[in-house]
């Protein structure tokens, strides 16, 4: 195929294999036929993250029987629900209104007896969206600790061990408060590995990690602010649940979505498409512009014929990289950040094509969901003005794709499996 000919079809079948990857993790379609039968006695839904309005939706509409209960979610991710109050409040930094979602859920599920069922419908997010500090320690705290983490440019697993030992609600809290009542918890993953102690800080799963490695991690970053959180750590006074722990005895746990199933979904549209695809992992993680220059060298050996793979091919990878905040203001979230280091490091390429998005369609703090590169890409940029090495240092990224008007803008997908990457090489 001609590079110019091919540009448009290239452009169709990347954001074909994105919509794939998403509807793979469409609450509708995953929650339903993952619910527990019907209990003698009450029904408790509890549905927390960026997928949790559509999971409470996609619940009670398939519920066979009463039921209530509390779905918390980012503001602009809410749906409407009859039967399940739906809470809107901030992520990634958490506010007064995931605190006073998060105290109102905890009680919600005291005081249950055996007979009474608490459906989990937990997704990505609703870690700093249950925000409920731990005694002793106040909302600002909890936003301050947050901030520092996510600029450390830590993985998503080591900042949940901090949240789980600040919080009264997460690491396993919440199934440990509803003891003796049975809870089901069906999780859409957005982790690397799919653990569900760490989606959204497990707060129905047992926690193995401890105070102690909470304190590493911030030791790691240098974090030493705030003194009351730093002190809440060393003083370690009430453990999470443990594996083990008889509070947790009526307690399950199902992944019901994740981001494999997205990425199998996404190699079946470049199948239908005429395309190999390779799944190259569904766990990637560190940093975004260094595994966004690894992909681009990947990626010229496939185009020169030096992989076993031939083009025409796709690569695909999910998972979840980081991004340190070398400078504060610039704009732009992980994934255009992963796309601005492999378009520099392509090199204007001839034939490769590449997409990165996250599935919640939402990209850092922008509005998009991530970006499409072309083989004519830096050419553009350059020709813009603009300097895109200056403007990776400032993690400036999306100020390089709302130029090229290469954004891919979705919106809020109502769903969380994580990033969805595609490199697309034509022979």
């Amino acid at each position: 195929m001609q590079s110019g000919r091919f540009m448009d079809q290239a452009r169709e079948i990347l954001l074909a294999m994105f919509s794939a990857g998403i509807a793979a993790a469409d609450p509708a379609r995953v929650v339903p036929a993952a619910l527990p039968a019907r209990p003698k006695g009450r029904t408790i839904v509890i549905a927390a993250g960026k997928a949790a309005a559509s999971m409470a939706r996609a619940a009670e509409q398939a519920w066979d029987g009463p039921l209530g209960g509390i779905a918390l979610t980012r503001y602009g991710h809410g749906v409407a629900c009859e039967r399940i109050e739906v809470i809107e409040a901030s992520h990634p930094v958490p506010d007064a209104a995931g605190q006073a979602a998060a105290a109102r859920i905890l009680d919600l599920v005291r005081g249950l007896s055996a007979d009474d069922l608490v459906l989990c419908l937990i997704s990505g997010g609703g870690s700093a969206l249950m925000a409920l500090p731990a005694p002793g320690l106040t909302l600002a705290d909890k936003q301050a600790i947050n901030s520092a983490l996510l600029r450390s440019g830590a993985p998503i697993g080591e900042m949940n061990v901090v949240r789980k030992h600040l919080s009264a609600i997460k690491g396993g809290r919440l199934a440990a408060a509803a003891f003796p009542a049975r809870v089901v918890t069906l999780i859409i993953s957005d982790v690397p590995g799919d653990d569900p102690a760490v989606v959204a800080s497990g707060p129905a799963v047992a926690d193995p990690s401890s105070f102690a490695q909470a304190l590493a991690i911030l030791a790691r970053y240098d974090i030493r602010e705030p003194a009351a959180v730093l002190a809440h750590l060393q003083a370690a006074r009430e453990e999470t649940p443990k594996p083990g722990d008889p509070r947790l005895a009526r307690s399950e746990v199902h992944v019901i979505a994740a981001a494999s199933l997205s990425l199998k979904a996404a190699a079946d549209v470049a199948q239908a498409a005429g395309l190999t695809p390779l799944i190259l992992g569904d766990a990637l993680e560190g940093e975004a512009r260094e595994l966004g220059r690894s992909h681009a060298e990947l990626a010229l050996r496939h185009a020169v014929g030096l992989e076993a793979l031939k083009a025409p091919c796709v690569l695909l990878s999910g998972g979840e990289t980081t991004v340190t905040v070398r400078h504060a203001g610039g704009r732009g979230g992980r994934n255009s950040e992963y796309l601005l280091s492999l378009m520099l490091a392509l090199n204007g390429a001839p034939g490769i094509y590449a997409l990165a998005g996250d599935t919640d369609g939402i990209d850092g703090s922008e509005a998009n969901a991530g970006a499409i590169v072309t083989p004519d890409s830096l050419q553009r940029v350059q020709r813009a003005g603009l300097e895109p090495q200056v403007l990776l240092e400032h993690n400036a990224s999306f100020t390089v794709f709302e130029t090229l008007g290469d954004c891919v803008v979705t919106g809020p997908t109502l769903t969380n499996v994580n990033d969805l990457r595609a490199i697309l090489i034509n022979d």
